[in-house]
């Protein structure tokens, strides 16, 4: 049903923001489809709903006079209607890169995993941009590594990267890059960037975002690590730029690393770069305040950036005439002390039919009045008694239950139903469905068919390989995700819910980018 929608929606945008030019991707550039013209990114950000109208007319002329050419969203509605606005947006020439997550639906960096309900909101989001010609492209996922504590998550976001590229493939979508955003954390910089450009094309990056802060104030080429950034990225075999920048330390800021990104030297490997933040806020990155929702004011920061990104003028490579040396992709980085995350394997592709098929055809579930809060102490009990390895997940080992994709409900089923068949063929089944009332016996329905395929390949243990997946399989996952969807826990191991600091991070980030924009300008 999700899918029929979607190619009848596509149908009605014909004519309207489809009539801009898509974005292509050829070696490390980014090119007009149309035309040889190389396509180079600037940028300013904005708190702006995509689904709303009337900010957008405010906006949209107050970006054209940064040149703008592109917008970030870091949110947005799945379910909303964004014809507007992506029309607007498509008659001003400018393009959208959009997040997949949400403030609540995201790869926690503390307790990361790739879920069937993450893959719903993904999927979603794709849905809802996919048929607009100015969606240049998607992040799946933005510093969810910040330590090298915290790589063993960067597994499950190239996972999602992978099923991403996968999905707009299967879906039959015109060809729209999925990358990532990435922290400037010296210790882990380089590995980060060769683990998501690594392995295989199909789980690698199709360009790499740089939120970098090390200009700042009147800095140079090389006392800002630009230029060692610039060398670092040479040979990187997709198009990168810069998805966050302007340091605020020094204030206000005059923005003299633009003139550095679009000269001759940075545009030789960067694609430009987008300027947090549009709207001021506590963080006092704005270049505008809000008056009302038909004016804002402009900044000092506003004066300073529109003038720097006016004298700006690099030339642009020409697609024909461009033939890309750097095609290769880099060597993972080593597991060791300064890096935590194996390539290969990867998280297994969502897969909510798998999921269903089991809880059918367990005889012992969780008891519906059991909160979802006392999920965890459920799950320490009874994994205290059998293996859990079908639900958990291990980016550092590669190690990944087939059920580790699963909602937290879904998977505390699987481990209670193994223990209490385990149990049966002992001769203690009477008692082993039980847990204090925490968990019930129900009528079973036998795995036949496509069930039967999954489970077996599954196997009793859940430790087994899944390849008999469905093609697109988010037409069952995608068709209820909503942006706002929080009514299911997700749980990699038996950890069920996510836990503070990713989330509150990416909550209080979204606070300023319900659906935040960020301009790149057109030269």
């Amino acid at each position: 049903m999700r899918s029929a929608f979607v190619a009848a929606s596509a149908a009605l945008f014909a004519g309207s923001a489809l009539a801009i030019d898509p974005i292509v991707i050829k070696g490390s550039k980014f090119f007009y489809s149309s035309n040889d013209t190389q396509f180079t990114n600037s940028s300013t950000d904005y708190v702006d709903p995509l689904s709303d109208k009337t900010t957008c007319e405010r906006d949209i002329p107050i970006l054209q006079e940064l040149r703008t050419n592109v917008i970030r969203t870091y949110s947005i509605n799945p379910d909303a209607d964004h014809d507007e606005c992506m029309q607007l947006l498509a008659d001003a020439g400018i393009y959208v890169v959009s997040d997949l997550s949400s403030p609540d639906i995201a790869i926690d960096r503390d307790d990361p995993d790739w879920t069937t309900k993450l893959y719903a909101r993904y999927t979603g989001v794709i849905d809802a941009l996919a048929g607009y010609n100015n969606t240049l492209g998607f992040f799946a996922g933005n510093e969810i590594a910040n330590t090298v504590a915290t790589t063993d998550g960067m597994p499950f976001v190239k996972a999602a990267v992978r099923d991403m590229k996968a999905y707009i493939s299967a879906q039959g979508y015109r060809a729209i890059g999925v990358g990532y955003a990435t922290a400037d954390v010296s210790a882990i910089r380089v590995d980060l960037a060769d683990f998501m450009d690594c392995n295989t094309k199909a789980s690698s990056v199709d360009f790499w975002g740089y939120n970098i802060y090390s200009w700042c104030g009147n800095s140079t080429y090389e006392e800002s690590g630009y230029k060692a950034r610039t060398e670092e990225f040479r040979n990187y075999s997709v198009p990168v730029f810069f998805s966050e920048y302007g340091c605020n330390t020094v204030s206000p800021r005059t923005f003299t690393e633009v003139k550095a990104l679009y000269g001759d030297t940075m545009a030789e490997v960067w694609s430009g770069g987008i300027v947090y933040e549009y709207f001021q806020d506590t963080n006092d990155y704005g270049l505008v305040s809000v008056v009302d929702s038909t004016s804002v004011k402009k900044l000092t920061d506003f004066t300073y950036y529109s003038e720097e990104i006016a004298t700006v003028d690099p030339s642009g490579t020409n697609k024909a005439s461009y033939s890309p040396t750097n095609t290769a992709l880099q060597a993972c980085p080593t597991e060791g002390s300064a890096w935590d995350a194996l390539a290969s394997p990867l998280p297994p592709t969502p897969d909510a039919e798998l999921c269903e098929c089991m809880v059918s055809a367990a005889g012992c579930v969780v008891a519906s009045s059991v909160d979802s809060d006392d999920y965890a102490d459920l799950f320490a009990e009874v994994c205290g008694y059998i293996s859990c390895e079908g639900v958990t997940a291990n980016g550092t080992t590669g190690e990944y239950g087939a059920y580790s994709m699963c909602t937290a409900k879904q998977q505390l089923i699987f481990v209670l139903n193994r223990y209490y068949e385990e149990q049966k063929s002992a001769g203690n089944g009477a008692s082993a469905c039980s847990f204090a009332g925490s968990a019930t016996t129900k009528a079973t329905t036998s795995a036949t068919g496509t069930c039967s395929t999954l489970m077996a390949e599954a196997g009793t243990a859940g430790t087994g390989s899944v390849t008999a997946t469905v093609a697109a399989a988010a037409a069952s996952t995608g068709s209820s995700s909503t942006a706002s969807s929080s009514t299911s826990s997700s749980a990699a191991s038996v950890k069920v819910s996510a836990s503070g600091s990713m989330m509150l991070q990416l909550a209080a980030y979204s606070i300023v980018a319900l659906v935040t924009g960020v301009g790149m300008v057109m030269l």
